[in-house]
């Protein structure tokens, strides 16, 4: 586990990369209040590049919305001039809304249908493309993919991706399964970090930690949740992973969510750590109380972040 030493206390920045809001005043106070407020020591910088639909196969990572490459570097120095280790976490979106999670295709080929030689053709291009930034602005980690639960069984040409990826990048490489996945992808040796989306309900961490504490062992990788988070609403700390259920602000559910992840996880030393979701390249207006997002800002969250994180670095050196 020496790979993630120490304790991984990370957030996640940026979301979802819109061109023009990165590498602006608001962007570095945004960046610089995530640092003073919360003892974080890594951060995933975090944007979404678009394909149209699930079954597109062509990923335009060259154009708006998606930020520019000159607003990625300049995110990545900002966050390494605050001491931050910096995982570089590219994302594709699709663009009616879909969830990237739903990209797939035939495993056979059947003309004219939308083939998966295509479509990771596409993907490469996408991701050694910032692969070869991440190798040149001195990024800790990069995150090849996430929650692309379609994908998952494709491992041949996972594992080709991380190979080209490879000869640009010689940092950690990790892949974000979603929840619930982790005992299902079968390609984890070929990544330096297993990672996973940890949005487990309150009442169900214990359950969860122990069946991917048996992937763990089995594997021999190091573990953390590249995502984990709750949004400030009722209800929410039952459903956390659900960023469009309808409950009204409640900073107690998002604090009684993070209260037991935390307390959970606290006795697995085999959890290398968090990259909590989300912190935005702009700090919210308003009464944080009436806030119903995932950013933790201003609600009582942000005390148990703090300090957790300040004691696991203090105890997992």
């Amino acid at each position: 586990m020496d790979a993630l030493a120490p304790y991984v206390a990370g957030m996640t920045w940026g979301w979802t990369g819109v061109r023009g809001t990165w590498d602006t005043p608001d962007a570095d106070r945004s960046m610089r209040a995530m640092a003073a407020s919360t003892a974080a020591n890594w951060v995933a910088v975090t944007f979404a590049a678009l394909q149209a639909t699930a079954q597109s196969t062509q990923i335009h990572w060259r154009d708006a919305p998606t930020v520019t490459d000159d607003e990625v570097r300049a995110e990545i120095a900002r966050a390494r001039s605050l001491g931050l280790s910096v995982c570089l976490k590219p994302v594709v979106n699709c663009a009616d809304g879909t969830w990237r999670a739903h990209i797939n295709f035939f495993d056979v080929d059947v003309p004219p249908e939308p083939k998966w030689s295509d479509w990771w053709a596409s993907y490469t291009e996408f991701m050694t493309h910032y692969a070869a930034i991440a190798q040149e602005t001195g990024c800790a980690m990069l995150c090849i993919g996430c929650e692309m639960v379609q994908t998952d069984r494709r491992a041949d040409e996972w594992r080709a991706l991380i190979g080209t990826v490879r000869e640009v990048f010689d940092g950690l490489i990790t892949y974000n399964c979603d929840k619930y996945q982790e005992d299902h992808v079968t390609w984890w040796d070929a990544v330096d970090v297993m990672s996973s989306s940890g949005y487990y309900p309150v009442g169900h961490w214990d359950e969860q930690l122990d069946r991917i504490e048996a992937v763990v062992a089995r594997e021999g990788k190091p573990f953390l949740f590249l995502e984990a988070g709750c949004p400030s609403r009722a209800g929410s700390q039952h459903l956390p992973n659900d960023w469009t259920f309808d409950g009204p602000p409640s900073l107690e559910a998002q604090r009684a969510w993070y209260a037991e992840a935390f307390a959970s996880t606290s006795q697995r030393d085999w959890v290398g750590g968090f990259v909590l979701w989300d912190w935005p390249a702009a700090l919210p207006v308003g009464d944080p109380a009436q806030g119903r997002g995932y950013d933790i800002i201003g609600k009582p969250a942000a005390d148990l972040v703090r300090d957790h994180y300040t004691r696991m670095l203090a105890t997992r050196p």
